[in-house]
């Protein structure tokens, strides 16, 4: 009943001159707040607030760079690269239904990756256990961004796509947009797409573009690219 049985009734209320006074009355309410401490920091022996960062990812890490308990490898270009099936099936779909779905591979398999460099494969597995990508030269990042972005359409490695968009985005000019724009089409990185037809909305940049050899490559690989590129110069001209 909510409480109802604890309730007074109005006429009683009036009644009572222990209650009402002046028509007025009191509700005092007490509230009562019960301090806890968490389980993790009793039995650290420490007080609330004084734990040390997680090093979990560096745990994770380290899982990844010594191999131990692996139990399956990737075959990538001329190297052998060991991995764990459990924590590449908890990041990627698709390495959960090709690891452990019905069809999964026998354990201690050699899975063989075809089309990739073995750098660019060993980056995305340290995004996949770390949850960010390891050191990269400056020269090489445009390059490796675009390579992972196609690892990360792959095996459906949301934020690590997210991630490479960011870096393209930063590298658009003329001499890379036609690559760029390629990519976004071909794996449905929508922002990406908007970013380049908006750098080729200017007259200029799209006059310089025809002179690359990126945009032969983009008229061959998208040919339904020309007519969003006609109309966004026709919207701003």
């Amino acid at each position: 009943m909510f409480g109802f049985v604890q309730f007074i009734r109005k006429k009683d209320l009036e009644e009572s001159s222990a209650y009402l006074k002046d028509d007025t009355f009191s509700v005092r309410c007490d509230i009562k707040k019960v301090y806890t401490e968490t389980i993790t920091a009793l039995s650290a022996g420490i007080g609330i607030g004084m734990a040390p960062p997680d090093d979990v990812i560096q745990h994770l890490g380290q899982l990844l760079s010594t191999g131990d308990g692996a139990d399956v490898t990737f075959e990538v270009g001329e190297e052998m690269i060991p991995a764990h099936r459990c924590m590449l099936a908890a990041r990627s779909p698709v390495f959960r239904a090709e690891l452990l779905g019905p069809m999964k591979e026998k354990p201690g398999a050699c899975i063989r990756i075809d089309g990739i460099e073995a750098k660019v494969f060993k980056a995305m597995l340290h995004f996949v256990y770390t949850g960010s990508l390891p050191h990269i030269d400056v020269g090489d990042a445009m390059a490796m961004a675009q390579h992972l972005l196609v690892l990360a359409d792959r095996y459906h490695l949301g934020r690590l796509k997210l991630i490479c968009e960011d870096i393209l985005h930063r590298y658009i000019d003329t001499s890379t947009v036609a690559t760029t724009l390629t990519l976004a089409e071909q794996h449905g990185c929508g922002a990406l797409k908007d970013a380049c037809l908006k750098f080729l909305a200017s007259w200029g940049n799209f006059k310089a573009l025809m002179t690359t050899d990126g945009f032969e490559h983009l008229t061959r690989s998208c040919p339904s690219l020309l007519k969003d590129l006609a109309a966004n110069l026709d919207t701003e001209h």
